[in-house]
C-alpha cells in the first residue's frame, strides 16, 4: 500500500536532491578512495618506527604524550577478575541483550566454518587443503565516546567459532565501560591492554616485552588507527581500512516515510562524516520525508551530528522505475541496503553490491547491529564490489598439502621437467630427475 503523508512546507530539502538517468550524477559523488592525509601518514609512520625499535618505552611515551596515561608497562592488563566484576554490576537488560547478541552471533557464524578437503587418487597420492586457525589475534576496541560493546562481540565471536585461542583486546586508556569489559567477557577476549591509537596497532604487529604479538589485527578506530593497520599489511593481516559508515534506502511509493526518516537518521546520528541515501522512485516520497527529517531531528538527542551528516553527505535519488533504483544502489556499493518497497524479496536478487541487506520494512538497519547474527563489520567506501563482510573466514588460513606415490612422480616426471626447463629452472628439473 502507498502512504499518504502530507509533506510540511520546510524551505530548503534536508537531502541534496538529484535524478536519474543519466548516472554520471551519481558517479560523481561514489567513493574515490583516497589515501589519509600527508600528516597522518607521517605520524603513524614515526610511531610504528619507535615501536618496532623501542617496543613498550615507545608506547610508553606515546601513551603519556597523546592520551595522557602515565603508568608502567606492567599497569596496562585489566586483570579478568575486572571484567567478570563489571559483567555482574552490568544492568539486566542490557546484560541480557550482549548474552542475547553473542548467542545469536555464534549460532549464525557457526554455519560458516569451512571444511578442509583431502582427494585420495588412484594410485595411492593425496593432494588437499588443511583449514587451521590463526593463532592469534588482536581485536582494537575504541573508547571514550565511542564505547561500543556490540562491535566487540561482533569482532570477537566469529574469531571464537574460527578456533582462534589467543585473542588480544586494546582500547585508548581512560574509564572502560562496564558493557564493554563484560562484552570482553562473554565473547572470549583472553587478554585486555589499556593502550590505543597506532601505537596500540603496532604493539600488535611487532610484539613488546608485554603485548604479544598477533596475526592479526581487526576492529574500528580513528584515522590514526586506521592508517596503522593500511601501512601494518603484510606484517600482519587486517580485516579492512574502514571509512565512515553508510546506509542506502531503496523505496517507492509503499515505503513509510516515517521510516525513510528514521532510518537515515539511526545512521547519521554516527558521526559527521556519517553518510545516507535514499533512492526512490517517488518524489513525493521524499517531500514527506523531507518534513519527517525536520520533525524527527527536533527531538534527537545526537540532533547536531545527525543535522550535519545529512547536510554534507545526505543524498536523494529519483529513478523513473525500480530497476534504475538497484542500479544506482549498485554502483553506490553502500555498506548498509535497506529494500523499502513492495516486493523486496524480488528486489533482493537484483542486488550484487552491498555489504549487508535488510530486507523489508520491519527489518531496519539497528537489528544488523546489534541482534540478527551476521557481524556488523561491513566493507565501507565502494569496497563491497570486492570485499565482504567479517567473518570465521577471516581467522583461519589454508594449507595445501601434497603427497606423492613413487608411480605418479614417475608417471608425471617428465611434464615436470619439461616445464622446469621450459623456464629456465635446472635444478628443479634435476630435483626430479634425480628421484628417478
Amino acid at each position: 500500500m502507498a502512504f499518504n503523508v502530507t509533506a510540511t512546507p520546510t524551505g530548503a530539502n534536508r537531502l541534496r536532491r538529484i535524478a536519474v538517468p543519466p548516472l554520471d550524477a551519481v558517479q560523481a559523488l561514489l567513493p574515490s578512495g583516497k589515501a589519509a592525509d600527508g600528516a597522518t601518514r607521517a605520524a603513524v609512520e614515526a610511531i610504528l618506527a619507535a615501536v618496532r625499535a623501542e617496543g613498550d618505552r615507545a608506547v610508553g611515551r606515546y601513551q603519556q604524550t597523546l592520551d595522557a596515561y602515565d603508568a608502567p608497562a606492567a599497569a596496562w592488563e585489566v586483570p579478568s577478575p575486572e571484567w567478570e566484576a563489571a559483567r555482574s554490576q552490568l544492568d539486566a537488560t542490557v546484560r541480557q541483550a550482549l548474552e542475547r547478541a553473542v548467542v545469536r552471533v555464534r549460532a549464525f557464524h557457526e554455519y560458516q566454518r569451512p571444511a578442509g578437503f583431502e582427494l585420495a587418487l588412484p594410485d595411492g597420492s593425496r593432494v588437499g587443503s588443511r583449514v587451521l586457525p590463526l593463532d592469534a589475534v588482536g581485536v582494537y576496541v575504541p573508547g571514550g565516546t565511542a564505547a561500543y560493546p556490540s562491535s566487540v562481540i561482533m569482532n570477537v565471536v566469529p574469531a571464537v567459532v574460527a578456533g582462534v585461542q589467543t585473542i588480544i583486546a586494546v582500547t585508548p586508556p581512560g574509564r572502560l565501560t562496564d558493557a564493554v569489559l563484560a562484552a570482553c567477557a562473554m565473547a572470549g577476549v583472553t587478554r585486555l591492554f589499556r593502550v590505543g591509537g597506532a601505537q596500540a596497532c603496532a604493539a600488535l604487529a611487532y610484539g613488546t616485552a608485554t603485548i604479544p604479538r598477533v596475526d592479526k589485527i581487526v576492529g574500528p578506530g580513528n584515522r590514526f588507527v586506521a592508517e596503522a593497520k593500511r601501512q601494518l599489511v603484510g606484517t600482519v593481516g587486517i580485516d579492512m581500512v574502514a571509512g565512515p559508515t553508510e546506509v542506502l534506502i531503496v523505496a517507492d511509493d509503499s515505503a513509510d516515510p516515517r521510516h525513510v526518516a528514521a532510518d537515515l537518521i539511526a545512521q547519521a546520528e554516527h558521526d559527521r562524516d556519517a553518510c545516507a541515501w535514499v533512492v526512490t522512485t517517488s518524489e513525493p516520497l521524499l517531500d514527506a520525508v523531507d518534513a519527517e527529517l525536520t520533525r524527527q531531528l527536533a527531538a534527537a538527542p545526537r540532533r547536531a551530528i545527525a543535522a550535519a551528516a545529512l547536510a554534507t553527505h545526505g543524498v536523494a535519488v529519483v529513478t523513473p522505475d525500480l530497476d534504475t533504483a538497484l542500479t544506482v544502489a549498485n554502483l553506490r556499493a553502500p555498506e548498509h541496503l535497506e529494500l523499502l518497497v513492495r516486493d523486496p524479496r524480488a528486489a533482493l536478487e537484483l542486488v550484487r553490491h552491498a555489504g549487508a541487506v535488510f530486507v523489508g520494512s520491519a527489518t531496519p538497519e539497528p537489528v544488523g547491529d546489534y541482534i540478527a547474527g551476521p557481524s556488523h563489520v561491513l566493507p565501507t567506501a565502494g569496497t563491497a564490489r570486492f570485499a565482504s563482510p567479517l567473518g570465521v573466514y577471516d581467522f583461519v588460513r589454508h594449507m595445501s598439502v601434497v603427497e606423492y606415490t613413487p608411480a605418479r612422480l614417475a608417471d608425471d616426471a617428465d611434464a615436470i621437467i619439461g616445464l622446469a626447463e621450459a623456464e629456465g629452472l635446472a635444478g628443479h628439473a634435476q630435483a626430479v630427475r634425480i628421484r628417478r
